[in-house]
């Protein structure tokens, strides 16, 4: 199977969205394990079914309901990811992205990501929200980027740059909205693991060793596909365990859904607080 998806493909999708779809979408927002709760108070909604789009995968993982669902949030125009794609759902690093490739054909400038991740930082606990001040690409370190394959020039360069991931403005956005919220907001590096095993100890020692705040199964692709068609990114992680450094404790996917009702309401008010901004 091949890893890229043309140009051509990504923008039969995007039509099939514009066809049924009013508004201009000025922010792709992309809800993460347990964090769903915000699409269902998007305003004047429609709502498109992953499997209703032509080329487009299919969330399978508990949690992710797989659909786009686009209308107003805070008085502007959003289209929310109700549910991601994960590599390690069998599909390329192409499928993966082709969320954010879409984003980028609907003429959407900027994207918030969200994720569940484990907090590998020994200060982090459960329910805390961290905002990612950087990543590191692991998967894509093993040859799993999800530029490789021709580049779509009419999209980016063939070599984009990384040095800023995550845009700066919007860390000074978030830090004042969770601040007036009184919300305790982390800050630190994400890496991006291919799942859909959880870490050993000796995988979280060695994160921690190397710089890593927090660890998930998703975002990063997402994050260097938004940079290669320069949309601005604020990345956002909800810290559902503690990272398990010396194996006495068992992590479950109940566990991560479970933090999710405490983490939701914080991220909620960081991504209203950030689109009334915009």
């Amino acid at each position: 199977m091949q890893n890229y998806i043309s140009l051509a493909q990504i923008d039969e999708t995007a039509q099939t969205i514009r066809k049924q779809i009013s508004i201009q979408p000025i922010a792709g927002i992309i809800l993460g394990s347990g964090l769903n709760h915000l699409a269902d108070s998007v305003q004047q909604a429609v709502h498109i079914a992953y499997r209703d789009l032509p080329n487009f995968p299919v969330s399978t993982v508990q949690g992710h309901v797989g659909r786009f669902v686009i209308g107003e949030l805070e008085g502007k125009p959003v289209l929310v990811m109700q549910g991601r794609i994960h590599f390690y759902e069998g599909y390329t690093m192409g499928q993966v992205t082709l969320p954010v490739r879409v984003m980028q054909r609907l003429g959407i400038p900027c994207m918030i990501v969200t994720n569940a991740a484990g907090g590998v930082h020994p200060d982090f606990n459960p329910g805390d929200v961290m905002l990612i001040t950087d990543q590191l690409n692991l998967m894509g370190m093993s040859g799993l980027n999800p530029l490789m394959g021709p580049n779509l020039d009419e999209i980016g360069p063939r070599f984009p740059d990384m040095s800023q991931p995550f845009d700066r403005e919007y860390f000074d956005l978030a830090r004042k909205i969770a601040k007036q919220n009184k919300i305790t907001l982390r800050e630190g590096v994400y890496a991006g693991l291919s799942g859909p095993s959880f870490e050993s100890p000796a995988d979280l020692r060695f994160l921690r060793q190397i710089g890593v705040d927090a660890v998930g199964m998703s975002t990063v692709p997402e994050v260097i596909i938004a940079r290669h068609g320069n949309m601005r990114v604020l990345g956002l992680s909800g810290i559902s365990n503690k990272a398990n450094l010396d194996g006495s404790t068992v992590t479950t996917h109940e566990e991560v859904m479970e933090a999710g009702k405490v983490i939701t309401p914080k991220v909620e008010k960081i991504i209203r607080g950030v689109l009334r901004a915009l």
